[in-house]
């Protein structure tokens, strides 16, 4: 659409009326089922993620701030600890983006599930709330998520030094939460305007080592502003109630003025096309970008074996630099390739290791021969949907040289995984701490959401099985 025709659609009607009434609104099947598999992927990463350390942070956190069984507490996901509403909500989207597990919005580069999800479920519980209500909130949830960082320009945010990850689950949680609390238009637009007040969100993010700044800007961050607004907007807080389309409101500001933006975006085909086929999976416990060179990695290390490795190229689109000098283990490709390399296999545990990658030796020493280069041959054209892949060669001491190409690692939404690979995947998360008759009755809830009269049984599921005096540390 051109930028004319942008400047001057309204988009705050359409929104709030589509928020407004998603309620009560039967989603498209197609759709449906999608929301499904993303709650379900987002679940078993709350399972996988609960005992690292952002989430036991953010856990202690909210306990301290108003943990108890007073009349507003919800359950903290995954635990059995409780805490005020907004407070459960900020750690449960911790939780959930703890590792590089959960799902995303390459074209948007935005992480919906732990914000949208953790919303959803606190206000189910809280507000009493069915399966059908928390799925179709799901949904408008991870429209709001894909699409306001594509109105803003992906391009615009980056050159701004704005962080999509922090602005698109912050519009989805507010959203989730508007649906699910059943504001008026009106009260929408409120909404909105507070959550342009809090849109925040900084790329230096790629500089932390822990993954706790990280988990608060992708996930927690979002969750508590977004939560924040629609319960102002409930409780009669009233503001700019046209902040997306008023020549001087947020989204007209000159940093998003041209270039990519594109605020027609928002409303297009709203309620037919949807985000959640743009969402993609993460096979693999590591960054979005880096899973292609670690499939053709693990597969080249099948190949070779043990044979003595003297080096190795892996060349790929994008920021490469950030994922060949990434502080965080699960973004440095560098360690990646070492560990896959010694071990034969990736792990959950090894992937996030600090301790692995700063002390073990052997893994140093073949860092050191990892080498990370870009490849302009495999960027996208201009205008064409953002592309992940990479090509890595190994080369033997003994003069042998074997090279993998991955176009697309499955679960990218040109080739999205399929129910029984969201299933298989989840399982394998949960399984270990859930065991395999608990982990199947999660999948066997989800798949039945529509027809839960309590959607807050998801939440009893997910909890340890027992509970744990390690949650009170």
């Amino acid at each position: 659409m051109s930028q004319t025709m942008t400047d001057v659609v309204q988009v705050t009607p359409a929104l709030a009326a589509f928020i407004a009434s998603g309620r009560d609104r039967a989603p498209a099947p197609e759709h449906a089922e999608l929301a499904r598999r993303h709650i379900l992927d987002t679940l078993a990463s709350i399972v996988a993620c609960r005992d690292l350390e952002p989430a036991v942070l953010a856990r202690n956190y909210a306990r301290s701030l108003s943990g108890g069984e007073g009349p507003s507490a919800v359950t903290i996901l995954g635990t059995h600890d409780r805490a005020g509403l907004v407070d459960a909500v900020f750690a449960g989207a911790m939780t959930g983006h703890g590792a590089e597990i959960n799902d995303f919005i390459p074209s948007a580069f935005v992480q919906p599930g732990p914000a949208v999800v953790s919303v959803a479920l606190a206000l189910a519980q809280a507000r009493g709330l069915s399966g059908a209500e928390v799925l179709r909130a799901v949904i408008i949830g991870y429209e709001l998520a894909g699409r306001t960082p594509k109105a803003l320009g992906v391009d615009n945010l980056r050159r701004a030094g704005v962080a999509n990850h922090g602005i698109g689950p912050l519009f989805g949680a507010a959203a989730t939460a508007a649906c699910l609390l059943g504001l008026s238009e009106d009260e929408v637009a409120h909404v909105l305007t507070y959550c342009a007040q809090q849109a925040s969100g900084s790329w230096q993010w790629l500089l932390d080592v822990e993954h706790i700044e990280k988990a608060f800007v992708f996930a927690g961050m979002g969750a508590r502003d977004g939560l924040h607004a629609a319960l102002m907007a409930e409780a009669g807080f009233r503001g700019v109630r046209d902040s997306l389309d008023h020549p001087s409101g947020w989204m007209r500001a000159s940093i998003f003025a041209g270039g990519d933006a594109d605020r027609a975006y928002l409303v297009e085909d709203l309620g037919v096309r949807s985000e959640l086929p743009l969402t993609a999976y993460k096979r693999y416990p590591v960054g979005g970008p880096t899973q292609p060179a670690v499939e053709a990695l693990l597969a080249l290390r099948a190949r070779i074996g043990t044979a003595e490795v003297a080096s190795v190229l892996v060349e790929m689109p994008g920021r490469w630099q950030a994922f060949r000098d990434a502080a965080m283990p699960a973004l440095n490709l560098r360690y990646l390739a070492a560990i896959i390399l010694l071990d034969g296999r990736l792990d959950f545990v090894s992937a996030q290791s600090l301790e692995r990658m700063g002390g073990d030796v052997a893994v140093h020493d073949l860092m050191a021969r990892v080498e990370i280069r870009h490849d302009p041959a495999q960027e996208a054209a201009p205008g064409q949907p953002r592309t992940e892949s990479a090509r890595v060669a190994i080369t033997c001491t003994d003069g042998r040289c074997e090279t993998a190409y991955v176009p697309h690692v499955l679960g990218f939404p040109s080739h999205p995984m399929g129910k029984g690979d969201v299933v298989a995947k989840a399982l394998e998360l949960m399984t270990p701490a859930l065991g395999a008759a608990r982990a199947q009755a999660v999948v066997d809830a989800v798949d039945r959401l529509d027809d839960l009269p309590h959607a807050a049984a998801l939440i009893d599921l997910i909890a340890r099985p027992d509970p744990n005096p390690e949650d009170k540390r």
